[in-house]
């Protein structure tokens, strides 16, 4: 079972690293940097899979995982969440005048803004982690206001966190064929920026325990049928 795993900055896969290590799993997970963003996540994760698979030795997931930002009251800092839904919350175009000010790329007819990981798999990671299950946003530039916090919720209802990979990793996978999961810990609210309140140490601690946990269930990955 070869899982990859792309995270942002170093910490990020430094803290999965050592979770996959010590769970002492059947799984082989290969943890990548990419860089922020989701162009950069998206270019480095697709080279990683297709380098792979043109070797014989395919993967079998791409999981995006890292810290984020929560929409309270749902995910608070400290907690993780497990995404039903990777989103890409803010690729298409201002609207003004319409019934919302913002189409997505999806309502333009221009590709998808929503991919969906397996039902089954991310029910079963989330319950293995204690974590929330719920749509994950994939954003450009990362919230900083109260009003464009709530902009978000009111678009995509239910959104439990927001990050800035998500998206472009599931987007490399599907065109690789390849099923996506993504895992957030949350190290601050999304709103207004302070970053007096991010707790980014107690993320990736949050962040490695839900790896650590969710590494058996991608092990029984193997035995099972996911949908």
């Amino acid at each position: 079972m070869r899982v990859l795993v792309a995270t942002a900055v170093p910490a990020e896969r430094d803290a999965v690293a050592a979770a996959c290590a010590a769970a002492g799993a059947g799984v082989e997970a290969d943890v990548l940097a990419t860089g922020a963003g989701p162009a950069a996540a998206a270019a480095r994760t697709a080279v990683a899979l297709a380098r792979e698979a043109a070797r014989g030795r395919p993967y079998a997931l791409a999981v995006s995982a890292g810290i984020g930002g929560g929409f309270a009251p749902a995910a608070p800092v400290g907690s993780v969440v497990v995404a039903s839904e990777i989103v890409a919350a803010d690729l298409g175009a201002e609207t003004p005048g319409g019934p919302e000010p913002f189409a997505s790329v999806a309502d333009l007819g221009f590709g998808t803004a929503v991919h969906r990981p397996p039902a089954a798999l991310a029910r079963a990671a989330a319950e293995a982690a204690g974590a929330a299950l719920g749509p994950v946003l994939t954003v450009s530039t990362a919230t900083g206001t109260a009003g464009r916090a709530a902009l978000l919720a009111r678009l995509r209802p239910g959104a439990l966190a927001e990050a800035m990979e998500g998206f472009g990793v599931a987007e490399a996978a599907a065109a690789c064929g390849v099923p996506a999961l993504e895992v957030r810990a949350v190290s601050n609210a999304v709103g207004p920026r302070d970053r007096a309140a991010w707790r980014i140490p107690e993320a990736l601690a949050a962040l490695g325990a839900a790896f650590g946990a969710i590494v058996p269930v991608l092990d029984g990955w193997r035995e099972r049928t996911w949908s």
